[in-house]
């Protein structure tokens, strides 16, 4: 497979263009109101039950959806509306919102309802993720692709950051029921914008083939071009790598890493932990689109992911709140990088008529595998300490990073052109 690469970049590009600008401020609040939920739900249960196994379970359900359904969801997105998917992405988020709140506001949540909540919440993301990522194809100009994508990678961050603060808020000025209620509106908008837009993410590959179905055959046929392009596959293993030792899993867990650091009894520096992630990584959107080294390139990308896991593997060993929020701060830098350059590569790279497959093949790595993070960080956790069992995860990561640059400085071939340049 192959792609032209393009040229220098044009700083924060893809917001020049209205209908990427609107895009992307909509899907950022949906994206906000997800993270609303995460931060008051994970508080409630972790004040209800005090159970690692079901933070652990939190992570697990989140993203196990994604690592079985992500191929078929890309089939669904190279062959359906993807306005449609992701308004029934929108309105399962919904449901798991107005649940959760009801069962607050009545005071009966048990174990068993957060398990399928958590359950209903991972399915509303694996439903719409490729289709979040091929519908901006059909809005903005090939030059300007790349800003586009990396800034969806991105925005998840900015609903990180922006999350805890609207969440916390809400949860401090109405209670944990009424946020969760109120937190539905949050939602609608991205869905009203969808049902007007006039993008269904075909445009540039024809009309969508609705009665095409995906099976294994087609699911091998996706893993045969994708090894085709070494690049591609580079980033899925590195991908699969650091989200089943890690993945997202200290977030589940942040409240007890809080407690460890001194929480008091409003949550605020559980909500301060929660955000400096996001914070560091709004810095390195900054670095990325303003400096001259925002090419993505797959010996950066393994690097970053190595640094990733020094920081986080740092995190849990200090005793210092500051140093802490620190190390949070400088791991969202490296992630947002890492993250940033395998999407732009991957989707610049990938064929146009498989593209939502060769997407939802990295979103099985690279979400789908977090599961396996809950089950290393969160259920080892229970026998050997949370803090503990993301050092060593972390650190796990730094390992297979060195290994993989050692083994591509070795091996003194370029894996084709090595970057692209991005506007």
């Amino acid at each position: 497979m192959s792609t032209r690469l393009s040229a220098p970049p044009r700083r924060f590009a893809a917001l020049r263009i209205p209908a990427y600008r609107r895009y992307f401020t909509f899907s950022l609040m949906s994206m906000m109101a997800d993270n609303i939920e995460h931060v008051i739900t994970y508080w409630v249960m972790f004040q209800a039950f005090h159970s690692a196994a079901l933070g652990g379970f939190a992570v697990i359900s989140h993203w196990v959806p994604f690592l079985l359904f992500s191929l078929y969801s890309g089939a669904l997105a190279d062959r359906h509306d993807c306005r449609r998917l992701i308004q029934i992405s929108q309105a399962l988020f919904m449901l798991a919102s107005v649940s959760w709140g009801l069962l607050f506001l009545a005071g009966k949540l048990q174990m068993w309802h957060a398990v399928v909540l958590l359950t209903i919440h991972g399915f509303a993301g694996v439903v719409g993720a490729p289709a979040t990522q091929l519908i901006i194809h059909d809005m903005v100009p090939a030059e300007e692709l790349p800003s586009a994508i990396r800034l969806n990678a991105s925005s998840r961050y900015l609903s990180i950051l922006l999350g805890p603060a609207v969440g916390g808020g809400l949860m401090l000025l109405l209670g944990p029921a009424w946020g969760l209620l109120t937190n539905v509106l949050i939602y609608l908008p991205f869905t009203i914008l969808l049902s007007r837009f006039p993008y269904t993410g075909h445009a540039a590959r024809g009309r969508a083939r609705s009665t095409s179905t995906f099976g294994l055959a087609d699911a091998w046929n996706v893993f045969t071009a994708v090894r085709t392009e070494s690049r591609i596959m580079t980033m899925v293993v590195v991908a699969g790598a650091t989200s089943f030792l890690v993945g997202n899993a200290f977030q589940a867990q942040m409240p007890a890493y809080a407690n460890y650091l001194g929480a008091d009894e409003t949550g605020t520096r559980y909500t301060l932990l929660l955000a400096a992630d996001a914070v560091g990584a709004v810095i390195g959107v900054l670095l990325l689109e303003t400096a001259n080294f925002s090419k993505p390139s797959v010996r950066t990308a393994i690097a970053s992911a190595g640094l990733w896991g020094v920081a986080m593997g740092l995190f849990p060993l200090t005793h210092s709140y500051p140093i802490a929020v620190a190390l949070l701060v400088l791991a969202g830098v490296f992630n947002i990088a890492f993250q940033s350059m395998s999407q732009t590569l991957v989707q610049l790279l990938a064929p146009p008529a498989i593209r939502g497959r060769v997407v939802g093949l990295f979103n099985m790595a690279m979400l789908g595998l977090r599961a396996g993070s809950g089950l290393t960080v969160g259920l080892m956790g229970t026998f050997v300490g949370v803090r503990l069992s993301l050092a060593v995860s972390s650190f796990a990561i730094v390992i297979i990073s060195v290994a993989l640059l050692a083994r591509d400085v070795r091996a003194r071939a370029p894996l084709g052109p090595e970057s692209v340049s991005i506007g």
